[in-house]
């Protein structure tokens, strides 16, 4: 029984061990293509790799990709996508802002910082927030806060 136990054991730790000591080698470079991705794992590789230094790899990343956008994937399924192109940034926060969901994770990790507000909203929630925001935004509404504001500092100053 101990036998078969150390066994099983061992089936599964030395894979892990292997995948391990292949991928915490030197990081990827600027050179690099962006990160493959494989089926259940994503580009789990490549993630482990540059994990100390995810913000230049990324940036790096972008600076390599012809569209200045990539995708990366994480296991199972999750996918985050990467951009510093302001077209993709249109589309995403304008033109078809409902296919790109913030996710009850990203969520949750913001709740302290932006609490239930528009940044921190999906679907319905965002869409009301969004035209109740735009009322306060309107040329009229802006335009009468900045005279406030003006008025106070000029005369308040004195």
């Amino acid at each position: 029984m101990f036998l078969e136990l150390l066994l099983l054991l061992a089936l599964f730790l030395l894979p892990l061990l292997f995948f391990i000591l292949k991928f915490s080698g030197k990081p990827e470079t600027s050179n690099s293509k962006l990160p493959k991705s494989y089926p259940i794992i994503g580009s789990f590789p490549a993630l482990y790799k540059n994990r100390a230094n995810k913000l230049a790899w990324y940036t790096e990343l972008l600076l390599n990709s012809p569209s200045a956008t990539f995708s990366v994937d994480h296991p199972l399924g999750h996918r985050l996508i990467i951009t510093a192109n302001p077209a993709v940034v249109h589309h995403m926060l304008k033109t078809n802002f409902p296919t790109y969901q913030k996710g009850q994770s990203f969520r949750q990790i913001l709740q302290e910082l932006l609490g239930d507000g528009i940044f921190n909203a999906d679907g319905d929630n965002w869409k009301f927030q969004s035209q109740l925001a735009s009322h306060e935004f309107n040329t009229k509404s802006l335009r009468k806060f900045v005279e406030q504001v003006v008025d106070t500092e000029l005369y308040d100053s004195e």
